[in-house]
């Protein structure tokens, strides 16, 4: 493999790296029904403040989601919706629902992602 190749799938892995953290996926996928505030988020997660923003740093960092800071609050949102494509997929390979043309790569399965 060349350097490039080699690049390329190491941000892969980064990007599924951040995504590999149950939080973390459950605040994309609230992110997907609307912006949130930390605030907000860290009820909903049930941790600490501290803790929400890491796990938000974490997403961030690879361009996942964005901040808005208005007045004392920061408010997030999803920067990249096809992520919840992703999990679309994700669910299907757990429910067996795997579209082999899917996973043959260049089509569309069942969700509406494009796995290829």
């Amino acid at each position: 493999m060349d350097v490039r190749v080699h690049e390329r799938f190491e941000e892969r892995a980064r990007v599924m790296k951040a995504l590999g953290h149950a939080t973390r996926l459950y605040m994309i996928d609230e992110l997907g029904r609307g912006e949130r505030c930390v605030r907000e988020l860290t009820e909903l997660v049930g941790a600490d403040m501290s803790t929400v923003s890491k796990h938000l740093s974490v997403l961030k960092s690879i361009g996942l989601v964005r901040s808005e800071k208005r007045g004392a609050e920061v408010y997030y949102s999803l920067a990249m919706r096809c992520v919840l494509n992703f999990f679309g997929c994700v669910e299907s390979v757990l429910h067996g629902e795997g579209d082999a043309s899917c996973a043959a790569g260049g089509a569309t399965c069942g969700t509406g992602c494009d796995c290829g």
